[in-house]
């Protein structure tokens, strides 16, 4: 039989393993609304039995259990639903930026307003039509300070989609910092749960802090999480160390390995920009296990398909593909430049042709000082800032005579000039370009709306596994506080019996 005292252990077992879960829900209640913090539970195991098998064992009816013991202690998990919500986040991450950035552009070209480009332009065709009826000091000084209105709005327009540029350049550099930090901390924690789980232990509040980084990761860039044993003599619900590798819009592994388990190695991105600020490739240096650099991998931002906020950003500021710069803004400054360029000679080739007040030849209505930069430095020409004499409204000299500020006026509403197209005008050639922007803005709104929905149903479910149910917790309290208080109960009962044993047998007759 086993021993006399087995009922004490027996006991004594269940105190201590009701305790450790009641120790445990207290941690989760602790830790409720702590970031990233996973729940736990303690998984009981039955002890051995008495006896075991073996040839020696006594011949009793059957085996007699030995009470209870806490296995381990888990964080309850599923990661499958990890792997969902990255791939969400990292199309949230995407699309949140492309959103942001096109609401931006929305805000700068301030189309339809009575500030716009296209409100300022008719003003100026406006004031042509004015002066062929009305050649007075009064209309020609009009005439210049619309056509200068014309001008500067193109130069606000092109200077701050130029400085919303520069932002965007700052926010991919912060952003590349964020990444860069995230993976180094991985990777320290990675060696840091290597310690740990070859000794048989569970760092269950090293994997949440490990898996907090990874969800922030996944929001700046699409990964891939795979994980590695750490060696030794693990536990048999040990995580390992994580593995991450960069995925493609499918969510396919590519060739850069951020973090790499077994070798200890991690990659650091940098941004290789242009003279022109354009995005060409993402350098990534490898770091070994003691800190050196030993090479570096790169990509051509054509080819990095890792969905998430950093490709979103470098869309959206501009980047080389196939020896061109391509992206939201830089084809909108491309755009206005286009047009700055052939209202400048459209107008101006008309201009030519007319005779000013003083029966001179028309001089250059508008200037470009920079022809790279169009949008950004279309002026009116001093000379006729300073003597609006100097438009020419006549078309043959004569001082009644305003047929040439019709054609000036009439040049801005025709088809077919320049090089716009033979379907397109200089006012119709804008509306194209500001619609074909809303029709890029409000895709991505909807987009960001849909993967918002679905990034939030998905961490729903998550929180739903994950998260800490007070409520839950509360019930769990009771229960174990239960089992502990009749466990106690039990070592009375059994020392009861021991002290009958022990005190009162025997004593009969004496």
């Amino acid at each position: 039989m086993s021993s006399t005292f087995n009922g004490l252990e027996v006991a004594r077992r269940a105190l201590t393993t009701q305790q450790s879960a009641l120790y445990t829900t207290g941690h989760n209640i602790a830790n409720a609304n702590t970031e990233g913090f996973t729940r736990q539970r303690v998984n009981f195991e039955q002890t051995g039995p008495y006896p075991p098998a073996s040839r020696n064992r006594p011949q009793i009816p059957g085996q007699v259990g030995s009470g209870v013991q806490a296995g381990s202690i888990e964080r309850v998990r599923d990661q499958f639903l990890d792997k969902q919500y990255r791939s969400e986040n990292a199309k949230f991450g995407y699309y949140d930026s492309k959103a942001s950035a096109m609401e931006q552009m929305e805000s700068i070209m301030n189309e339809p307003s009575e500030q716009g480009l296209s409100k300022t332009m008719d003003r100026f065709w406006q004031s042509l039509q004015d002066l062929a009826t009305n050649k007075d000091e009064g209309s020609r000084s009009v005439t210049v300070q619309r056509a200068t209105a014309v001008a500067e709005t193109f130069n606000y327009v092109s200077d701050s989609l130029n400085s919303e540029r520069s932002n965007l350049q700052e926010e991919m550099n912060v952003t590349k910092k964020e990444i860069n930090s995230l993976v180094r901390q991985i990777n320290n924690l990675n060696k840091q749960i290597g310690d740990i789980e070859p000794h048989g232990l569970v760092p269950n509040d090293l994997y949440d802090e490990r898996d907090r980084c990874i969800d922030k990761l996944s929001g700046l860039v699409n990964i891939n999480v795979s994980y590695e044993s750490s060696g030794g003599q693990p536990n048999a619900i040990a995580q390992g160390k994580a593995t991450i590798t960069l995925a493609d819009a499918q969510g396919k592994d590519t060739d850069t390995v951020l973090i790499d388990a077994s070798s200890g190695e991690y990659k650091q991105m940098e941004i290789g920009l242009d003279d022109k600020q354009n995005v060409e490739q993402f350098n990534f240096k490898t770091i070994d296990k003691d800190g050196n650099e030993t090479s570096t991998d790169s990509i051509a931002a054509a080819d990095f398909s890792s969905q998430g906020k950093m490709k979103a950003l470098m869309e959206s500021n501009g980047y080389i593909d196939g020896g061109e710069a391509v992206g939201e803004y830089p084809d909108m400054l491309d755009e206005l430049n286009f047009l700055a360029e052939n209202l400048t000679a459209a107008l101006n080739e008309v201009h030519a042709q007319g005779v000013d007040a003083n029966g001179g030849p028309g001089q250059e209505f508008f200037v470009i000082d920079d022809p790279e930069n169009a949008a950004a430095s279309i002026k009116v020409s001093e000379a006729i800032q300073e003597d609006s004499d100097l438009i020419a409204v006549s078309a043959n000299g004569d001082s009644g005579n305003g047929e040439n500020a019709l054609a000036m006026a009439e040049a801005m509403r025709k088809k077919g000039v320049g090089e716009l197209g033979e379907g397109s005008s200089i006012q119709s050639y804008y509306e194209g370009v500001i619609g074909e922007m809303a029709v890029v803005a409000q895709e991505a709104d909807r987009m960001q709306s849909n993967a918002t929905v679905l990034r939030d149903q998905v961490d729903a479910n998550r929180q739903s596994v994950s998260a800490v149910s007070l409520d839950e917790e509360m019930t769990n309290m009771i229960k174990f506080q239960h089992a502990y208080n009749a466990a106690a109960r039990n070592m009375t009962t059994v020392d009861e019996m021991l002290d009958r044993i022990i005190n009162n047998m025997g004593l009969v007759g004496r």
